[in-house]
């Protein structure tokens, strides 16, 4: 399943199927076969079933975690990442990844059974690792950023600036919150001394402050530090960005949403 897809649905996405033996897999495939649309792929037993998703996602986890290493080069080069992987799709074989805030169920947890696994058996995946260590530090890479360049605007003094985080689920568009990166965010800047308050319309108040001990705001106000689009919900299509430049505010995108010529800064 693909939380937050409205176009892939369960009913649309290849189902794999296995079985603790032959008459097992069979079953299990025609019962899927009765509800996905797109079909299934019986695999010849459960260890290729569960490799194949395991690897699926490591895959992804890879290389996402190469284009946040591009992100961090090119941010100390002082160019944006979106132009260079602009003009590198321009080649017919450029995969077209993007970097970000990597959380979730899937691609922050599968590499690391993967990984486990190998070590069991005396390998160790230093690629899976590598690219795991970078994506789990992405959201301190934000938060240091963040917290430079109020540093910067107010001459040191960050104490008491407050930040509006946009989004705390852990991708757009979905109310799925499972590994979310915005929670490193938020401690890292709370640690300097920088109020945060988030918001995030498809979450339930409640649920969040039982799970992470964090207050969700009602409705955003106009008089923040800083802006932070952590989540690309469709909804915060409808902010006015400009207003909160207008009056002062740094904006900061991690996902390559806001008008760029407002940005202060984006991954």
């Amino acid at each position: 399943i693909n939380p937050g897809d409205k176009i892939r649905t369960l009913a649309n996405i290849v189902k794999v199927t296995s079985g603790s033996n032959p008459e097992a897999a069979k079953r299990v495939d025609n019962l899927y076969q009765c509800i996905i649309a797109a079909g299934t792929y019986l695999a010849p037993s459960i260890k290729v079933a569960e490799a194949s998703k395991a690897i699926e996602n490591a895959q992804r986890d890879v290389n996402i975690s190469f284009m946040n290493v591009l992100a961090l080069i090119f941010d100390r080069m002082g160019i944006d990442t979106s132009d260079v992987l602009a003009a590198a799709a321009t080649k017919w074989n450029f995969l077209p990844f993007k970097p970000g805030l990597v959380g979730g169920h899937c691609i922050g947890v599968d590499p690391h059974y993967l990984a486990y696994k190998a070590e069991q058996l005396g390998y160790r995946p230093k690629v899976i690792l590598s690219g795991r260590e970078v994506n789990e530090r992405m959201g301190v890479f934000v938060a240091e950023k963040i917290i430079a360049l109020l540093a910067a605007k107010h001459k040191g003094n960050i104490q008491g600036c407050k930040v509006l985080i946009l989004g705390f689920a852990f991708k757009e568009n979905c109310s799925d919150t499972r590994n979310t990166k915005v929670v490193d965010i938020i401690q890292l800047l709370s640690n300097a001394g920088i109020q945060t308050a988030v918001f995030d319309p498809l979450l339930n108040k409640d649920e969040i402050k039982a799970g992470y001990g964090i207050e969700l705001i009602q409705e955003p106000g106009l008089d923040y530090d800083a802006i932070l689009l952590a989540v690309s919900h469709d909804q915060f299509r409808k902010i006015d960005f400009a207003q909160y430049k207008s009056k002062g505010s740094l904006i900061f995108d991690t996902q390559g949403f806001i008008n760029r010529k407002i940005v202060d800064f984006r991954i």
